[in-house]
């Protein structure tokens, strides 16, 4: 739409927006001077001359089709829905239109004005307009049950009616409003929406926002013609009134070599669905209640300012990396929690990090931003995570797979708090006493138990939500419903099955990560295995030469594919060092180069046989997923 002052621009408007049009006045109430389905140059001029009675300005926009929508947001909650529809008469075939009207006003519920919980209806221009429109008059008979409009409008203020639908509004267009009102930053707002209906997200309808008011009437839903009513002053009152709360949300900031993104996303989860407004990045985008708002690589300061400066986020789970640390320091000044995975092997040679005691430093400016009663949640068989922590001024919780691991004994005999790892299940130890979580087994997460990193990533994100404040029957709950998938976790063991054969989509890229992979490769029963791998371009060649190592133990057919990125290399000299690995462990080992992922990934289709397990480490997690799900739809028919 645009904004318009005279009525020269009203061709131009009519040009650049089409018809049909909706003409309104700026700063308008009550639906005064509004004129809708403008469908005609001389409808736009009049409706025009119309507007400019209430404002210098005139909006001019779209008309959208549908029912007309009132979404009332109180405190930036959702508090009511009202379906509301014009001033209109049905017909018996006997009275006139005017004397229906005259019928409709006597209504004990009507009123002049705002006395009642419902306006008289009155007979204006527009009045006129409407009836004209479908060739009637007031003087018109209407057949029996025939339904009349008389305003263009579905405000109150010119008779119209409500229907309470609170009940049936989708989550997904909740989150939209809600976030609107915060976005604009009314704590109080009525939000028009035109759509089919609110019952499903406004992205599949095709409705739209049409537009927030900032003063909205409450009748409506005090006194809806049909449905329940609802107590809106309640929310005001508590809003008015509130009980006193820190003006600073939570934040957990996760970091690490491995397992940072599995580990977010889990802290999350388990954040969301203890019924806080979650805000979250991690290497795939930026989320709020898991709704995506940006992708890509978002683990830096920038990522985690946006999260922070989002008025409807209540608590931030902050994925911070290595490079953005170093770039540009971190997000926040003080977390309540951090979490260190592990310190590996990974971007060693860069930026003056050459050790991994060096790396391990790096890691350590998180841990050193925790508050002094907050918590840091260490790795304890990880000798570099173990020695920051040591560091650490405040207080300190360790996570081991090693239920006597020598770190967590000593730890524990002082007190401390400790999540391990003991008998198939997730334990938190406290001092000398031992709460069982959830067995390890029926953790979706892990597979079965089989996928040792998992566990790992699991221990991690239950000690940092207990020491936070959760509890342990909270976040059991919140472990058996994260299922690792191409939707809660993309690009993490994202498994597709097909007819006869298994695809596995990974985003293991360092030596460490492989391992993982390998270690679960080792309990997956398959007479074929294939491997789709490369490697990074600033890794040091002994980095790359590995990756070539470790696929030659696990794959019994690599196909080498180029990365999306070469980081200042060739692709023949990382090809050239992922077959010097591989040839170092097995000369023989059958492998082949398909530079292109989408022509790797067909590739290996054409050879998998009856339970072949293909497994592509991808760098585009998003486009690997997607052309496997192509495959997979087609070959399921869809």
């Amino acid at each position: 739409g645009m904004c318009i002052s005279h009525e020269s621009e009203v061709e131009t408007a009519i040009s650049r927006v089409g018809f049909p049009l909706v003409f309104k006045p700026l700063d308008g109430n009550h639906g005064k001077g509004a004129s809708i389905n403008v469908k005609t140059e001389e409808e736009a001029k009049a409706a025009f001359e119309h507007a400019k009675k209430y404002s210098r300005k005139i909006i001019v926009e779209k008309f959208i089709s549908g029912y007309d929508f009132r979404i009332l947001v109180i405190n930036h909650k959702f508090i009511a829905a009202a379906l509301r529809e014009p001033a209109h008469v049905i017909g018996d075939g006997v009275l006139t239109i005017q004397q229906l009207i005259e019928k409709e006003n006597k209504d004990p519920r009507r009123g002049y004005g705002h006395e009642n919980v419902l306006t008289e209806i009155s007979i204006d221009r527009e009045t006129t307009e409407q009836l004209a429109k479908k060739n009637f008059t007031l003087e018109t008979i209407l057949k029996k049950d025939e339904l009349c409009y008389l305003k263009g409008t579905a405000n109150l203020s010119t008779g119209g009616t409500s229907t309470d639908v609170t009940d049936i509004v989708h989550p997904h267009n909740i989150f939209i409003c809600e976030r609107i009102s915060r976005v604009i930053g009314l704590d109080i707002c009525g939000i028009d929406i035109m759509a089919t209906n609110l019952h499903e997200p406004l992205e599949v309808t095709g409705g739209v926002v049409l537009e927030v008011n900032a003063a909205p009437g409450f009748r409506m839903h005090l006194a809806p013609a049909k449905g329940l009513p609802r107590n809106v002053a309640a929310p005001v009152l508590d809003m008015l009134y509130p009980t006193g709360k820190s003006c600073r949300i939570p934040i957990i900031a996760v970091t690490g070599t491995n397992g940072k993104t599995t580990t977010t996303r889990l802290i999350a989860h388990i954040v969301k669905n203890n019924n806080y407004r979650v805000g979250f990045t991690t290497s795939d985008g930026i989320y709020v209640q898991n709704s995506l708002l940006t992708k890509g690589d978002t683990t830096g300061p920038v990522s985690a300012e946006f999260i922070l400066k989002d008025p409807t986020v209540e608590f931030a789970v902050l994925e911070t990396a290595r490079g953005g640390i170093l770039r540009s320091g971190l997000g926040f000044g003080r977390c309540d929690v951090a979490v260190l995975t592990n310190v590996q092997e990974d971007h060693l040679g860069l930026q003056d990090i050459n050790t991994l005691k060096d790396l391990a430093n790096v890691k350590a400016v998180v841990i050193n931003s925790i508050k002094r009663d907050g918590y840091a949640v260490i790795n304890a068989d990880n000798e570099y995570c173990v020695g920051v922590g040591k560091k650490a001024e405040c207080k300190v919780a360790y996570f081991s797979l090693d239920e006597n691991n020598k770190v967590i004994r000593e730890h524990c005999k002082k007190g401390g708090i400790a999540a391990i790892f003991e008998n198939g299940y997730i334990t938190i130890k406290k001092g000398e006493w031992k709460f069982r979580v959830e067995k390890v087994s029926v953790i979706p997460l892990t597979f079965g138990g089989r996928v040792t990193f998992n566990i790992y990533n699991v221990l991690a994100a239950t000690l940092a939500t207990y020491v936070y404040g959760f509890t342990i029957e909270d976040i059991k709950a919140c472990l058996e419903t994260f299922i690792p998938s191409a939707a809660q976790t993309p690009g993490r063991m994202n498994i597709f099955t097909f007819k006869d054969f298994k695809v596995m989509i990974d985003f293991a890229h360092n030596a460490d990560g492989f391992r993982g992979i390998k270690e679960f490769l080792s309990s997956v029963e398959s007479p074929m295995k294939i491997g789709i791998i490369t490697g990074t371009g600033d890794r040091r060649d002994d980095d790359i030469r590995d990756l070539g190592r470790i696929s030659a133990e696990m794959f019994d057919h690599i196909i080498i594919r180029q990365d999306k990125f070469l980081r200042g290399r060739e692709a023949d000299d990382i090809v050239r060092l992922l077959v010097e690995g591989i040839n170092e462990v097995n000369p023989k080992q059958s492998y082949e180069y398909i530079p292109k992922e989408v022509e790797a990934l067909h590739h290996s289709f054409t050879l998998a046989k009856p339970g072949t397990f293909i497994c592509a480490l991808s760098d585009v997690i998003d486009n690997a997923i997607d052309l496997v799900q192509s495959y997979l739809d087609k070959e399921r028919g869809m």
